[in-house]
C-alpha cells in the first residue's frame, strides 16, 4: 500500500493529466480513476488501496513463470553490468542474442531454424508479414502480397498487425490497408450452427480455401492464424481444422504462419500451440511468454525453406529495430526458459488446466448464465449465454461481460471479458489452492452477474 493516501490521489491525477493509455476510454477512465497496482508475487497483484488481487490473466497473457522471479531480475542486472546495449545491425552479435537463437531453434517445430528478434508481438507479425512478401519477391512472384486472416483475429495494433486482425473496431478507427482479406474463425460455440464441432472445423478451414480461389492463388502470399485466437475470445479450433489448414496452403504454394505470441511457451500444456494441433508452419512469432512479460521481446522464427531464400537470394534485408537482439531481454529469455524447463511448467500447465476447468464446471456450469466452459491448459474462457440450450448471445452485446468483468476486479480476480466471454490465462506456476481460490472468486462474481442479467437469461 501506498504510505501516504495524498500520494495515491496524487498518482491518480498525473495520470490523468499526463499518461495516455493503450486500448482504453480516456473519457470513462477518468471519471472512474485509474487504479494503481504497485507490487506482485506469485500470482497475485497489491493495488495502491492495499487490495490482494488474483491476476488470472497473468498480466496479458504474459507472465508464464509469475511475478517476483529474482532468477529473471538477476539475469537482467547481470548482463546490464556486462553489456547492457549494442545493435546487431552493423554485422555485429552479442552472446545472449546467438544463444537464444540456438535455443528457440531447439525447442521450435522441425524446421524453423532461424529467429529474427524484435520487441512485441506487433512487431514480430509486422516482420513477418514483410518477410512473406520479400520472399516472393525474391521467388519471382511479386503478385503474391495478399494476407489472409481471421474475423477476431488478433495479430496486435500496428497497422500492417491490424489489418492482418479481423478485429472490426480497430479496423474501423484505422481503416483498411489494401491486400488483406478475412474469413470465417474456427468458432463453433458461436457459428456451428446444427455441424459438429469436426464438421464445423472442416467446414471453417475450408473457408480459407475458397478466399484463396476467390482471390487467386497467384496473388495470396500467406495465411496467418493463432493456434487458438485468444484475444478473440479463446476461440479453440475444433480438431479437424488445423490439418485442413496444413493441407490448404501446402497445395496452393502459401505460406503459413503461426502466431504463437499467446499460445507459446507452454500456455497450452505444450511448449507451442502449433506443437499442440499439429500446425506446420512456414513463420512463428512469439513474444509474452518468451521473458515471462519481464522485459520486451519478441521473435519470428523462420523455416529452413524461408530462410535459405532469404539469405541466399534476398540479398540485404532492409528492415530491423535499434532493439532487436537486445543483449538483456535475451538473458532474461534464456533464464526463463531455463526455469520453464526445470520446473516442469509445461507439464504442469496441461495438468492444472483439466482441475481448473473440471472445479469451474462443478462450481458454474449449471448456471443458467454459463454456455461452456473451454480451455487447453492454462488458457481458457467461460461463455455467457442468454440461452443455454440455442446457444443465443444476449441482445446488446459485451453488457453481461461487462458487468461480469467489473465484478470479477471487485472481488479480486482478475478476468478479461471479450464480449460475453470471460476469458482467463494465469501465470503457470499456479498452485491448487489458488485454483481453489480463482474458482471460488469466479463462482462468486458469476453468481452477482447473474443476478444482475437473469430477466434476460432464459431459464
Amino acid at each position: 500500500m501506498l504510505d501516504d493516501i495524498n500520494a495515491a490521489a496524487t498518482l491518480q491525477a498525473l495520470d490523468a493529466a499526463y499518461h495516455f493509455h493503450p486500448f482504453t476510454d480516456h473519457k470513462d477512465l477518468h471519471a472512474r480513476g485509474v487504479k494503481v497496482i504497485t507490487s506482485a508475487e506469485g500470482v497475485f497483484l497489491h493495488d495502491d488501496k492495499g487490495n490482494k488481487i488474483l491476476d488470472g490473466m497473468a498480466g496479458l497473457w504474459c507472465v508464464a513463470a509469475g511475478y517476483g522471479r529474482q532468477e529473471l531480475v538477476e539475469a537482467a542486472a547481470t548482463q546490464m553490468a556486462k553489456l547492457p546495449y549494442y545493435n546487431t545491425f552493423f554485422k555485429t552479435t552479442n552472446e545472449p542474442a546467438v544463444r537464444l537463437a540456438q535455443r528457440l531453434a531447439q525447442i521450435t517445430p522441425e524446421g524453423l531454424n532461424h529467429a529474427f528478434f524484435a520487441c512485441s508481438g506487433s512487431e514480430a507479425v509486422d516482420s513477418a508479414l514483410r518477410t512473406a512478401r520479400v520472399y516472393w519477391q525474391t521467388k519471382g512472384k511479386p503478385n503474391k502480397k495478399i494476407i489472409i486472416g481471421r474475423e477476431y483475429g488478433y495479430h496486435g495494433s500496428t497497422t500492417l498487425g491490424a489489418s492482418a486482425g479481423g478485429m472490426a473496431d480497430m479496423h474501423r478507427q484505422a481503416g483498411d490497408m489494401p491486400n488483406f482479406a478475412h474469413v470465417l474463425p474456427p468458432y463453433w460455440y458461436g457459428k456451428g450452427g446444427q455441424m459438429s464441432p469436426e464438421e464445423f472445423g472442416i467446414y471453417a478451414a475450408r473457408e480459407v480455401e475458397k478466399k484463396i480461389h476467390e482471390l487467386g492463388a497467384e496473388n495470396v502470399a500467406a495465411f496467418i492464424g493463432e493456434p487458438i485466437q485468444g484475444a478473440g475470445g479463446v476461440l479453440i479450433p475444433p480438431e479437424t481444422y488445423w490439418p485442413e489448414i496444413n493441407r490448404i496452403c501446402k497445395e496452393n504454394d502459401i505460406l503459413l504462419i503461426a502466431d504463437e505470441v499467446i499460445c507459446g511457451f507452454g500456455r497450452t500444456g505444450k511448449m507451442f500451440g502449433s506443437d499442440y494441433f499439429g500446425i506446420k508452419p512456414d513463420m512463428m512469432t512469439m513474444a509474452k511468454g518468451i521473458t515471462s512479460g519481464y522485459v520486451p521481446l519478441s521473435a519470428v522464427m523462420l523455416h529452413d525453406r524461408v530462410a535459405e531464400v532469404m539469405i541466399n537470394d534476398a540479398g540485404e534485408y532492409y528492415h530491423g529495430f535499434t532493439y532487436s537482439g537486445h543483449p538483456v531481454s535475451c538473458a532474461v529469455a534464456l533464464k526463463n526458459l531455463e526455469l520453464i524447463e526445470n520446473e516442469g511448467l509445461v507439464a504442469a500447465a496441461e495438468a492444472k488446466g483439466h482441475i481448473l476447468r473440471a472445479k469451474l464446471a462443478e462450481a458454474v456450469g449449471d448456471s443458467p448464465l454459463v454456455g461452456e466452459i473451454r480451455g487447453v491448459g492454462l488458457i481458457g474462457a467461460i461463455e455467457l449465454t442468454a440461452d443455454k440450450r440455442t446457444r443465443k448471445g444476449f441482445a446488446k452485446k459485451g453488457r453481461t461481460g461487462t458487468i461480469c468483468r467489473d465484478l470479477f476486479i471487485e472481488n479480486g480476480l482478475i478476468m478479461r471479458a471479450v464480449g460475453d466471454t470471460m476469458v482467463f490465462a494465469p501465470p503457470l506456476t499456479i498452485t491448487e489452492s489458488e485454483i481453489d481460490t480463482m474458482v471460488a472468486l469466479a463462482k462468486k462474481s458469476i453468481d452477482q452477474t447473474y443476478e444482475n442479467v437473469k430477466s434476460e437469461v432464459a431459464s
